[in-house]
């Protein structure tokens, strides 16, 4: 909690104005306190001195406006989080937990309300067994993923179907997940370690003519560790996607903060469609929240605001033994 002072100093340069015009505003205090808390207020980057170059980013966070407070609040202070990289250690802090709060019910019930019982589901169906097959992996095989198999999975996950043109709007993208007002801020990017007949490296998919764009040469499995928490399972994984939103795309159409959470909602739905592909596909699919978001960024070349990771998946040959989890309570798992 911030002092009431802070607060008047903050609003008080809700513009540009010189410390001098401080002073002639705020008589009870000395100059040399003013000056030392103006001092520490650019320390901590709360205030911005004209004669300095204003900060990384500063420019593209302006452009969320119509989004900002809450929305730029929410992005930038759930960036960058520092995971535990020891599952042991993660575990035994989980069992404290677990001994002085339960661990929630996953279900909610009216026991009081009158009960109707459904038909049972009919798993016996490809799509059924697809569903019920779908889980996050952690062991791969070392074969290589086939070429056409990552085309596949890439089309049908994130490549564009066809094209809708508006009258006097323009034209918006069909995919097969949804996507508020058709705008679809997601992109995808992809580390390929083990793709046959691909080199290793950092690639952008190009939605629009199902291309992959090489953005840099070589990736390894320690890169895949790095980049995603020191989860050391995933570094077997043949390729890893990343997840980027476009921030521009939805702001342009919905200028409230309440659309950023359609935008995660939409990295979402993206990644459950890229899971049941891969399954449907015989892969080894896993997505993960815990990751390194200003790593990913510098790697693939994009600013953090205007474009920033928001999710991630991969992907690998089944391994021969089935691969059971081995960590289920490892980094952030989504199951």
């Amino acid at each position: 909690m911030a002092h009431p002072l802070t607060a008047s100093l903050l609003h008080f340069f809700d513009r540009w104005k010189s410390f001098a015009a401080l002073c002639a505003a705020m008589t009870e205090y000395a100059p040399s306190s003013l000056k030392r808390a103006v001092v520490e207020l650019v320390r901590h980057s709360l205030l911005q001195r004209e004669d300095r170059a204003l900060p990384a980013g500063s420019a593209e966070l302006a452009a969320w406006s119509e989004w900002n407070p809450a929305a730029g609040f929410f992005h930038l202070s759930t960036k960058d989080l520092a995971f535990e990289a020891d599952p042991a250690k993660l575990f035994r802090a989980l069992v404290r937990l677990a001994k002085s709060k339960p661990i929630p019910l996953p279900i909610k019930r009216y026991a009081k309300a009158k009960q109707i019982p459904l038909p049972t589901p009919t798993t016996d169906n490809e799509f059924a067994r697809v569903l019920t097959q779908r889980r996050t992996w952690r062991k791969f095989s070392v074969e290589a993923v086939p070429f056409a198999s990552l085309g596949q999975l890439l089309g049908l996950t994130s490549g564009i179907r066809h094209w809708v043109a508006l009258p006097k709007i323009g034209s918006v993208a069909v995919k097969t997940s949804p996507s508020g007002g058709a705008m679809h801020p997601i992109e995808a990017y992809l580390l390929v370690r083990n793709v046959a007949g691909l080199g290793a490296g950092f690639y952008h998919y190009n939605a629009a003519n199902h291309h992959l764009e090489l953005l840099r040469r070589g990736a390894t499995s320690r890169d895949i560790a790095r980049l995603l928490a020191n989860q050391e399972w995933y570094g077997s994984a043949a390729f890893v996607v990343f997840l980027t939103a476009v921030f521009a795309r939805t702001r342009w159409k919905y200028d409230y903060a309440r659309a950023y959470r359609a935008v995660l909602i939409e990295a979402g739905h993206l990644c459950q469609t890229f899971c049941l592909t891969a399954t449907s596909l015989g892969l080894a699919p896993f997505c993960t929240m815990a990751f390194a978001d200003s790593r990913i960024e510098r790697a693939l070349g994009i600013d953090g605001v205007s474009e920033s990771a928001l999710y991630v998946a991969g992907a690998g040959m089944r391994p021969e033994n089935g691969g059971r989890l081995a960590n289920i309570l490892g980094g952030a798992v989504i199951e």
